[in-house]
Parts: structure tokens; sequence; C-alpha cells
């Protein structure tokens, strides 16, 4: 197993040699097997334990073990304990949930406060199988009949190459001792039942199955490839990357052979999961938007539009311009020139009566009560409503700067419109040019 274990590594995983990394263990045979293995080829391998206090003294007698386990090995152990409990009540979600959230949550502290290069987990091929097949009892799409990844970000899995056969017998054979968790005995759980009563049954109908299975994992996560492959192309067609906004183009996506299945592709990474809603927001009226925990998607004309949250409920930054000063390049490029009369005049150029401002001035973006009394109209006008009249998009609305007065009166929508307050008159005697560089269109 420990030559197996190692050409496997030289094959899959070379990156990891000369690195610092942490294995997550529980006590259990398999992250106990993982730890006497790793440790007999890593120097600078340390452990990772959460006593979750599920199970009271049982997992205070596994953190123990662990930590005598750690002593043994002569390499640094990490233990920490949460309250699972009154955490998944608080969360309105299920122990195994929460447990999941927190050790995970955990995990990402110690890769940052420790600068370990990788977390090691002991999945093994077993735990493949009963992932697959909780995901299709549970309806997935291709991505969850991949099984579990080998590497995602900093968490590799190098022991999915294993069944748990091999690691009871390596165990065994090497007189190695672990705890067992009660829970895993308990068929409640839909995992364990899985474990304990399909598993076996299928094992008994193909004495192969797990190989066969690992077989078709392969052949799934190269056809997951292949779709990635031509998602990213497709990706590429229909949409355009504006900042931190994806713009997808509805009537593009509707041309293609099948669109609700490569928005499905399109979207799926950013937690959308009611289809039907999302396949909706096509022929929806302007302005429908739906959410996930991290985006929202939005009708916008002809286009969805898939924005972060924190993006779009943040505050954007003013930006502060003293009375002397002659330009800025944060967040645009304006020029300021003192000048004796108006001479030309277009929308990236404005003349105000300098004597009018009230310094400093600023740039920032639009607020909901925002007013304009627009050059060349009467009266006055919210910006927002100005916005829609114009038909601004989603995306120019978030990237449509205004220079405000000191008392937040506008001055100027910047490339777009002059506030009529500001023009000079006859007899004003300091007149300042404001020109606005390089703007770009975005649209």
């Amino acid at each position: 197993m420990e030559h197996k274990l190692l050409e496997h590594l030289n094959a899959e995983f070379p990156f990891i040699f000369g690195k610092k990394l942490v294995l997550a263990i529980s006590g259990g045979i398999d992250s106990v097997v993982a730890a006497h293995l790793l440790k007999k080829i890593f120097n600078d391998l340390s452990l990772a334990h959460c006593n979750f206090q599920l199970r009271k003294e049982e997992s205070d007698n596994d953190e123990l073990f662990v930590l005598e386990l750690g002593k043994k090995l002569r390499v640094k152990t990490h233990t920490t304990k949460f309250d699972t409990f009154n955490y998944a009540i608080k969360k309105k979600t299920s122990t195994q949930i929460a447990a999941r959230e927190l050790r995970y949550e955990w995990f990402a502290s110690l890769i940052d406060d420790f600068d370990y290069d990788y977390l090691v987990t002991a999945h093994h091929a077993d735990d493949n199988l009963e992932t697959f097949l909780i995901n299709l009892t549970r309806g997935s799409g291709l991505t969850g009949l991949t099984g579990i990844p080998k590497k995602n970000d900093y968490i590799i899995r190098p022991f999915l190459l294993f069944s748990r056969d091999e690691i009871e017998n390596y165990a065994s054979k090497n007189k190695i001792s672990w705890r067992e968790d009660s829970s895993n005995s308990e068929v409640k759980y839909l995992r364990n039942k899985f474990r304990h009563e399909i598993i076996p049954t299928l094992k008994k109908i193909n004495p192969s199955f797990l190989s066969s299975f690992s077989n078709t994992i392969t052949y799934l996560r190269d056809s997951q490839q292949i779709i990635n492959d031509m998602t990213l192309e497709v990706t590429r067609k229909v949409s355009k990357k504006h900042g931190d906004i994806l713009q997808i183009d509805i009537q593009k996506i509707k041309e293609l052979s099948n669109p609700n299945i490569y928005l499905y592709q399109i979207l799926h990474p950013y937690g959308f999961t009611k289809w039907s809603d999302v396949y909706k927001l096509i022929n929806a009226e302007n302005g429908k938007l739906i959410r996930t925990k991290s985006h929202t998607l939005q009708k916008d004309r002809e286009f969805l539009l898939l924005l972060p949250l924190h993006k779009l409920n943040s505050p954007d930054k003013e930006y502060s311009i003293e009375r002397n000063s002659s330009n800025i390049s944060v967040p645009v490029s304006l020029m300021f020139k003192n000048v004796q009369k108006m001479t030309y005049l277009d929308k990236n150029s404005i003349y105000v009566d300098k004597n009018l401002l009230n310094y400093p001035l600023t740039v920032r973006k639009y607020k909901t009560n925002d007013l304009i009394f627009p050059k060349g109209m009467k009266g006055r006008k919210k910006v927002s409503k100005y916005f829609k009249d114009e038909k601004l998009s989603l995306i120019e609305k978030q990237n449509t700067w205004l220079l405000c007065s000191s008392k937040d009166e506008v001055i100027w929508i910047i490339g777009m419109r002059q506030d009529q307050r500001f023009v000079p008159k006859k007899e004003s005697t300091s007149i300042l040019q404001i020109l606005y560089i390089n703007p770009c269109k975005l649209l």
C-alpha cells in the first residue's frame, strides 16, 4: 500500500513534495492509516482534529487519542472544540451540515495562520461511491455524479485510490489502532444506510463493483471535462465581463441548440438551483431578479446580469477633490482648467462658475435621492429617473460617476449631463473647464 500510494502521489500529486501538509484526522481508521502512511513519506506533516462534542465523553476520548497519536508520530497536532448542536440550531440546519461548515472554516484558518500549503483528507473509494449514490438518489447533474474531486483549491484527496478493505487490511497487518465512531453504525443517516445495507448488496451481485464504479467515475469526469470546455467556449460567445458583472446576451442564449442546459452550465457554479425560475427570467419583465447566497441574476432588457451580492450591497467609496487640484486619475480621469471664456462644448467637457462650487468636490456613484437640474431641460429630475429615461442598463448605471459639490449637489453626471445651476453666466468672473479624459463606453 505504501508503494502504491507513492506511485499515485508521483503521478497525480507531484506538486505536494517538499510542501507543508496538514491532515484532517478524526481518529477513525481511514484518517489514522493516512497519518501513518503520510508520515513515512513526508517530514513536514501536521494533524488537525475537530471535537464536535456531539458524543460527549466519546468525542473527548477521540481528541485524546489523536493527541497521543501525534506524540507517537512526532508531528504537530491541532485540536479545537465546537458547540455544534447550538450552532446547528442557530443556523437552522442539521448537525451534519453544521459540523461540515465548522470544520472547513477552521481548516481554512489553519492554512492561513500556519502557512500550510495543502490540507489532506482521507476520503477513499468507498466514500466516493457513497457520495455518488447519495447524489444519484437526490437527483443530480453530471457534476454531482463525478464523485469527490481529487483536488479543489488547497484540499487534496490522494486516498481516493484505495478501498475500505485495503485500508482495513493495512491497519490489521501493521497492528494500527484507531477509534470507532459509534454513530457510523446508525442507519438513520443516509450515508450509513448506503454503507451498511445497499453497497454490500451491490458488491455481492458483482464482486468487482467498486473497481467498475471507479472506471465509471473516470469516464464521467472525462465527459465533464468536455462539457466544461464547451461551456467555456459558449460562455465567451454569449457573455461579456464588465468588472464584477457578467452580462449574458439572452438572444444569443436562445439561438443555442439547448438554451436551458447551457444556461445551467454557466450559472450553476454561482449557487442557482431553482432552474425553473432561471429559465422564466429569460422572458420576464425588465428588472426581475433572483438571488443565491452569493449572487444576484437580473433581467436587464436583452441581457441577464450576474453580480456578486457583496458588490451590489456595498457602498462605493467617495473621492475628494481640493480647490487647487489640476487633475485626478481615480476613479475617473478629470482635468481642471481655469479659463477666460467658454469655447467648445461636448458631453466630455463642461464649464462651471467656480464661485458657485463648494469644496471639496467629490466623485461618487449616485444615491437614491440625488437630484439634477439638467442643462437644456426645464425643472429638476431624480438622477435615477434620468438614468431610466436615458435607458441606461444596470452595468452603465453601476459604472457612471457623479461630480458633486461638498453640499452633495450634483454638478455633472460625468460624460452625460451637466447641472444647470453651475453653468457660468455673462457676469461670471471665474470660469472652470472640467474635461473627462479618455472616457470608455461600456456597452
